[in-house]
C-alpha cells in the first residue's frame, strides 16, 4: 500500500486504476508534488491514457526541473503517442541531468531509430516533380487557336479573361496545381465571341480575329507595314515551322470526334451524331417525336412517326407530371 508520502512503482504495477485514484486524492491536497505527479504519469501510461501521462509528467519538470524521473515518464508517454521526436527530446534532456541511467539511452536510441526509417520511407515516396506545362498555338482565317497541353484538367478547373490585346487563364491541373497564362496579343481580338474548351488531354482557347490577317508572331506589336491578307497555306506557330493549317483543323476535329465521353455526356454525342449525318427525313423525325413526346421518345423513322402523334413515354420507374 502507499504511505502517506510515497506511492511505489510496485504500488502502482499491482493495481493501476487504484493506485490512479489514490494519487487523485492525495494530490487534492498536495498539489506541489512533483513526485506525485511522476507516479500518477505512471499509472496512467500503464492505463494506456497517455495524453495525460504527458500532462502530469510536464507538470513535474515544471514543479522540479532537475528530476530526471519526470523527463523519463514524459519521454515515454510521447513516444506511445507516436510523438517521437518530443519523445527523443524528453530523454535527451533527462540524460543530461542523470548521466548514470542507462534507460535513457536505450529509449534515445529507439528513437532516433524510428525517426530515420521514418525519414527514408519519405523520402523513398517523394512525388517527382511534375513536368513542365507546354503550350502552343496556331491560326485559321478567323481565329488564332492556343493550346495548353494539360490532360484531365477538371471542367469547372479554367478561370479565363479575354480582353482586347490580351488572354490571362488559371488552370487548375490534375495534379492540384495552378498553371497561369498571360499573353500580350500581337493584334486585336473579339472577347465576346473568344471562348474555351476543355478536352481530356489539353486547355483549348479560340480567340476571334477583328480582321482576317495573318498574324506573324502571338505576341507583341503588329506592324501595319507587315500586315499580310491570310494565306490558308502558311501560317505561323510557336515552333516556327510553316505548313497547311486546313490539315491540322481536321486533325484537332478528328481528335474531338474520337475524344472519349462516357453516361449521359456519351449518350447526347451520340444524338448529336445521328442529328449531324442523318437525312431531311431523319431529322424532321427526331424533332417531331422529341417535341410531342415531351422528351420521351426520340425516333428516326419517318415513315412512323410521320403519320401519327407520338405519345409520351416515360421509364417504367418514373410517372410524367404536367406543370
Amino acid at each position: 500500500m502507499a504511505t502517506e508520502c510515497s506511492f511505489s512503482d510496485c504500488f502502482i504495477d499491482e493495481d493501476p486504476q487504484k493506485a490512479l485514484e489514490a494519487l487523485n486524492e492525495a494530490l487534492q491536497g498536495d498539489s506541489d508534488n512533483a513526485e506525485w505527479f511522476c507516479q500518477r504519469a505512471y499509472a496512467h501510461t500503464l492505463l494506456k491514457n497517455y495524453s495525460s501521462a504527458v500532462d502530469d509528467a510536464k507538470k513535474a519538470q515544471q514543479l522540479q526541473p532537475s528530476l530526471p524521473l519526470a523527463f523519463m515518464r514524459t519521454g515515454i508517454a510521447e513516444y506511445h503517442l507516436n510523438h517521437h521526436e518530443s519523445a527523443h527530446t524528453a530523454f535527451t534532456q533527462g540524460h543530461q541531468l542523470d548521466v548514470s541511467d542507462k534507460s535513457f539511452e536505450i529509449w534515445i536510441k529507439r528513437c532516433e531509430e524510428i525517426m530515420g526509417e521514418q525519414t527514408r520511407i519519405g523520402s523513398s515516396n517523394r512525388t517527382p516533380a511534375a513536368p513542365p506545362v507546354k503550350h502552343d498555338w496556331y491560326q485559321t482565317e478567323s481565329q488564332v487557336i492556343v493550346t495548353v497541353m494539360a490532360k484531365n484538367v477538371p471542367k469547372d478547373g479554367v478561370c479565363v479573361n479575354f480582353t482586347e490585346k490580351e488572354l490571362s487563364t488559371t488552370i487548375q491541373l490534375a495534379s492540384g496545381d495552378n498553371f497561369s497564362l498571360h499573353l500580350h496579343l500581337q493584334h486585336p481580338i473579339i472577347p465576346e465571341q473568344s471562348n474555351f474548351k476543355v478536352l481530356t488531354t489539353k486547355v483549348e482557347f479560340k480567340m476571334k480575329k477583328t480582321d482576317a490577317i495573318r498574324w506573324e508572331k502571338l505576341e507583341g506589336e503588329g506592324q501595319e507595314s507587315n500586315i499580310k491578307h491570310f494565306n490558308p497555306n502558311q501560317y505561323p506557330t510557336s515552333s516556327h515551322y510553316a505548313g497547311k493549317w486546313d490539315k491540322m483543323v481536321v486533325d484537332l476535329n478528328e481528335e474531338e470526334k474520337n475524344e472519349k465521353l462516357e453516361g449521359d455526356a456519351a449518350l447526347n454525342k451520340l444524338f448529336q451524331q445521328i442529328y449531324c449525318d442523318g437525312s431531311d427525313e431523319v431529322k424532321r423525325a427526331m424533332n417531331k417525336s422529341f417535341m410531342e413526346s415531351g422528351g420521351t421518345v426520340l425516333s428516326t423513322n419517318w415513315k412512323d412517326v410521320g403519320k401519327r402523334k407520338v405519345e409520351m413515354n416515360p421509364p417504367d420507374d418514373v410517372e410524367f407530371k404536367k406543370y
